[in-house]
């Protein structure tokens, strides 16, 4: 009795074709497993349309214990709240221009669209705020309400110091909801979540609104009112990451309560910039838009004079022309002086240099102007110390409500 050895060249594909067996054997009955534990109400149906018809039913909830539902969530959230309370009463403003001489119709075309926020309601009249640059050089003004209604608004007043307008229109149509709160831009806190509520890039995005925190405040951007290269005035402003594009200025910055804390203004518009927006604070924006409704402009102090940095001035002409004294190389001199105005009843004249009013050093045009107009009023006294001729005078003088410095 010998061993069998199978030397045949078969045999190997005998061994594989019983390997092979087993492994679609043990293959079949977990792929069979998984059918049962996945779909357990369909094993044993053969029919196609009979399984299709099984999912149906399971995705419908018909006798079946695993019911997929879809549910309406409730997603009240403050932020969705706040924008409730302030969204509806943030506008859209169509700046309309008179067509050039050659225009075929002679109709107005738009020029611009910007955002506005209803403050104020009074018997037949609605006030909005906006920025004086969304209205600057309009012949008409169109008011967009949040449903889509146009109506014709007109400019109660404007100033480009503050780059701040009001604008009235119908009360008709405006519910008192739609009147936005102010809030206390004072108290606001670096971090704290704040909306912008406004029309970028136009009508079309009409009440978008994007949210960010506050980045800063109490910041101080210069502002070239004169397209002179030169600044003319600090704006104080609040600075968030809320997106802020070209339309939403004149739209409200909204805290998390829906008060308006601030109507957005502009933006650093640079490629390496993100992320950097300014709006103007409400509790500055309040007295503005006070006098605007009430004046048409903001009666602010003057002095009556025509000013000049120091500091443009060549080493030159400050020793030989001014005859400063060595060490005074910052200040305000005056170029003209208005006729009959408070610099003249005091006898300054051309070529003084200003250099404090009162106790106050001012070393540019820029910082007599803060000084100015947030600490002094119309009628009020003002002590200026300056220098004529190398030497150091003072002078009192009461303040006008002159609008030339």
């Amino acid at each position: 009795m010998g061993f069998y050895d199978d030397h045949s060249p078969n045999r190997y594909q005998r061994k594989r074709g019983r390997s092979g067996f087993f492994s679609g054997l043990i293959g079949g009955i977990i792929g069979a497993l998984l059918v049962a534990i996945i779909y357990p109400n369909i094993i044993g149906n053969n029919n196609q349309s009979d399984v299709s018809t099984a999912r149906i039913e399971t995705n419908q909830g018909m006798e079946n214990n695993n019911v997929t539902k879809n549910l309406s969530l409730d997603v009240t959230t403050d932020v969705t709240k706040a924008v409730e309370k302030a969204g509806t009463g943030v506008v859209g403003i169509t700046n309309i221009q008179s067509a050039n001489f050659w225009s075929a119709t002679g109709d107005g075309q738009e020029a611009g669209v910007g955002s506005g926020v209803i403050y104020k309601k009074a018997g037949d009249t609605a006030y909005i705020v906006t920025n004086n640059h969304v209205v600057e050089g309009a012949t008409q003004l169109e008011v967009t309400l949040p449903d889509g209604t146009k109506i014709a608004a007109k400019l109660r007043g404007t100033d480009v110091w503050t780059d701040l307008a009001v604008v009235e229109v119908s009360s008709k149509g405006i519910a008192n909801e739609q009147v936005n709160e102010f809030g206390d831009s004072d108290a606001l806190k670096i971090g704290e979540p704040v909306l912008a509520i406004g029309n970028p890039l136009g009508l079309q995005f009409s009440g978008s609104v994007t949210q960010g925190i506050i980045s800063g405040v109490n910041r101080t951007v210069p502002v070239d009112i004169n397209n002179d290269g030169i600044p003319d005035w600090n704006a104080e402003v609040i600075q968030t990451d809320a997106a802020i594009n070209p339309g939403n200025s004149g739209g409200a910055l909204v805290n998390i309560a829906g008060q308006v804390v601030g109507i957005n203004s502009m933006k650093i518009a640079q490629s390496a910039v993100e992320g950097i927006g300014f709006s103007i604070p409400i509790n500055y924006v309040a007295p503005i838009i006070e006098d605007l409704e009430r004046y048409g402009e903001v009666k602010r102090p003057a002095i009556g004079v025509t000013l000049r940095n120091v500091a443009e001035i060549s080493a030159y002409h400050q020793q030989q022309t001014l005859k400063l004294p060595h060490d005074i190389t910052d200040g305000i001199m005056i170029e003209s002086v208005v006729p009959n105005s408070p610099a003249d009843k005091a006898g300054l004249t051309e070529l003084d240099v200003i250099v404090k009013m009162d106790n106050e050093e001012v070393a540019d045009v820029v910082e007599l102007r803060k000084y100015l107009y947030n600490h002094k009023k119309v009628g009020d006294s003002m002590t200026i110390t300056y220098y004529r001729g190398g030497k150091k005078q003072e002078v009192t003088l009461k303040l006008t409500d002159d609008t030339r410095m």
